[in-house]
């Protein structure tokens, strides 16, 4: 049986607690990331956990991923996204890896900041994945197996700068500026017996109420226990990192196709990025500030429910 937790702040202290119909159960114990806390709270330990409860409504949500954790993503890992990104989901044979600084790290319910400089602010609803352990060598996960390498799931939305990440090929910076990366609410902590279920959660992101995505777990590529060993071979991992798997199409992103990509190869440079800017301009599905972003993601059964993520979109300060 699943668990959801919140990180929370009450009465000026950050605290975690088990959450069940809008009430918090604190956890006893002081954790200063999200590895001591899972270290410290296996999932049986948590289930039977009793006490007072706090009104949900009465406390802060704090991002239940520490900025002291890695911040890893996989980009154009869903079939769909990557057909409307101008790949063949059939072709493409590389797994997609990149980074987002964790200062961008901020609670779900974040007030998400326009940068002067960003003309194009896009977004991309993703299922997070929290490490249960350390691997420090290379190894061979599976889907038998992952529940040993995977503590549970959280939502992400990696919103991105496409004006700096595409023209500039600058992925980690176009999707790293301060509150780029709300994670959250919830953190929900899994048995053995609800991995199956990470194969059918249902991902939506509506812009003003408006849907823009909606697909499901099913049409991910590469797939968490695949990534996990081909990182393993890679780089160290360690408990409570956050692995993001991929975004759904719908992203407000125009990418031109293979044709004019072809074609636009024998322009120079600026001429080049200059058409591509000049396609954005006519997305009006790009945000603008007072927009209002909403995030879901729930299992079939609703026995996983990661919350929903509640994000204005505001100008930054002058």
């Amino acid at each position: 049986m699943a668990v959801h937790v919140l990180h929370y702040l009450h009465q000026g202290r950050a605290q975690w607690g088990v959450v069940a119909d809008n009430a918090i159960t604190p956890v006893p114990g002081e954790f200063n990331s999200t590895a001591e806390f899972i270290e410290a709270n296996p999932v049986e330990r948590l289930l039977v956990l009793d006490g007072p409860t706090i009104p949900e409504s009465e406390v802060r949500w704090l991002s239940p991923v520490t900025a002291n954790q890695q911040f890893i993503c996989q980009g154009a890992n869903y079939r769909q996204h990557m057909i409307e990104s101008g790949m063949d989901p059939d072709v493409k044979k590389f797994n997609m890896i990149f980074t987002k600084a964790t200062s961008c790290i901020v609670p779900a319910n974040s007030h998400v900041v326009k940068p002067n400089a960003v003309r194009f602010l896009d977004y991309e609803i993703e299922l997070g994945l929290v490490l249960k352990r350390d691997i420090t060598s290379r190894e061979t996960v599976t889907d038998e197996n992952l529940h040993e390498y995977i503590a549970g799931a959280v939502i992400v939305n990696d919103y991105s700068a496409r004006d700096i990440q595409i023209p500039q090929m600058q992925f980690y910076k176009g999707k790293s500026y301060r509150t780029f990366g709300p994670v959250g609410p919830y953190l929900c902590l899994l048995e053995k017996g609800d991995f199956p279920k990470l194969k059918e959660l249902v991902l939506t992101l509506t812009v003003n109420g408006t849907v823009r995505q909606n697909d499901t777990t099913a049409g991910l590529v590469y797939g968490p226990a695949e990534t996990l060993t081909e990182l393993s071979g890679v780089q160290d991992l360690h408990t409570g990192d956050l692995l993001a798997t991929g975004t759904p199409s719908g992203c407000a992103l125009s990418i031109p196709s293979p044709e004019k990509q072809r074609a636009a190869a024998q322009l120079p440079e600026a001429e080049k990025w200059r058409l591509f800017l000049k396609m954005q301009e006519d997305r009006p599905q790009y945000l603008q500030p007072g927009d209002v972003v909403e995030a879901q993601i729930v299992s079939y059964d609703r026995c996983i429910n990661l919350g929903v993520q509640h994000n204005v979109v505001v100008e930054e300060a002058a």
